[in-house]
């Protein structure tokens, strides 16, 4: 089978092995307390679920990266959001909407523009241990100036995460090409521990990036995410690594109209799955209780020598 087939089909399982997880996760958090602890979360099935289509998902996602080209397999990504839409709204037991189907057909019809453009062969550079170095330290200046406290802090850590998850893809397909292709060096080497360390870095920090993004909500900061890790991979890909896009510049305009209609297409995306959150039910309190009136007696009033019992009381007396 051709290089660029597998790739794609790798990465469409992939897409749908992150978006099954993602509705799992969503599932599980609508069925548990809001300040539920990791170790309460370990105990349910579905937890594991979602932990077990992540973990495959990322897996199919580095094979992806041994047969196609990061301006390939990046941009297939967003995919996930395309295959969230009918498996959340069937979750949720609700139609799919009129912009969901738009943003799906438009983020559709701009990959197919990509696709079209991107280099097909399989990957053979690698970056060397300067150029890792240079990009792990030019990805945390970056960081740490979209980190800054500011305005708009959702949309800034988002591109952030987005940015430090396109560079892991990135050094992914050097440590994995590196691995299983002999010729670019021996096995172990302190360039591929320094890659497996900026690797480790990245993929956590962009995991705690995008959480601390969707504080404010998910719809705007998730498609910056999905925007953004492709983007970054690729300037990686074409700037480093050799690749190339394909055509010539009629290529290149191709390259711009699909990037501007998968563009459109995921904020489409993005904005339904937003607007068709559940929103928590108000919390209704109950009236305070009326205190009732009650008439407290003189102690005097409840003597037996006083009222009708001393009454009698006295009469008999005098009877006798």
């Amino acid at each position: 089978m051709n290089a660029t087939l597998i790739a794609v089909a790798l990465s469409l399982v992939s897409a749908a092995a992150y978006a099954s997880a993602a509705v799992a996760q969503a599932r599980l958090a609508g069925r548990t307390a809001p300040g539920t602890g990791t170790l309460r979360l370990l105990g349910h099935g579905a937890w594991w679920s979602a932990v077990g289509l992540n973990a495959g998902g990322a897996l199919l996602h580095v094979a992806a990266l041994k047969y196609g080209p990061l301006t390939l397999v990046q941009p297939l990504g967003a995919l996930t959001l395309v295959a969230a839409v009918p498996l959340g709204a069937r979750a949720a037991g609700r139609r799919v909407s009129t912009t969901e189907w738009r943003g799906t057909l438009l983020t559709l019809l701009g990959l197919g523009a990509l696709l079209t453009t991107s280099g097909g062969s399989a990957p053979h550079q690698t970056l060397s241990l300067v150029e890792a170095l240079a990009v792990g330290a030019g990805t945390m200046a970056v960081v740490a100036g979209l980190s800054r406290p500011g305005a708009r802090p959702g949309l800034r850590h988002a591109a952030a995460s987005g940015i430090t998850s396109g560079v892991a893809s990135a050094l992914t397909q050097t440590l994995t090409v590196a691995v299983t292709d002999h010729t670019t060096g021996p096995l172990f080497s302190w360039r591929l521990v320094v890659v497996a360390l900026l690797v480790s870095a990245f993929a956590m920090g962009g995991l705690l990036l995008s959480q601390t993004a969707y504080r404010g909500g998910l719809g705007a900061p998730l498609a910056v995410v999905t925007l953004a890790n492709p983007v970054a991979a690729a300037a990686i890909g074409l700037a480093l690594l050799g690749e190339r896009l394909q055509g010539g510049t009629i290529s290149l305009i191709a390259a711009l109209l699909g990037s501007a209609a998968a563009v459109r297409g995921v904020f489409l995306l993005s904005r339904a799955q937003a607007g068709s959150a559940p929103v928590a039910a108000p919390v209704t309190v109950p009236d305070a209780p009326v205190p009732s009136r009650v008439v407290i007696r003189s102690p005097r009033a409840l003597r037996p020598e006083h009222g009708q019992h001393g009454h009698l009381r006295r009469i008999r007396a005098g009877r006798s």
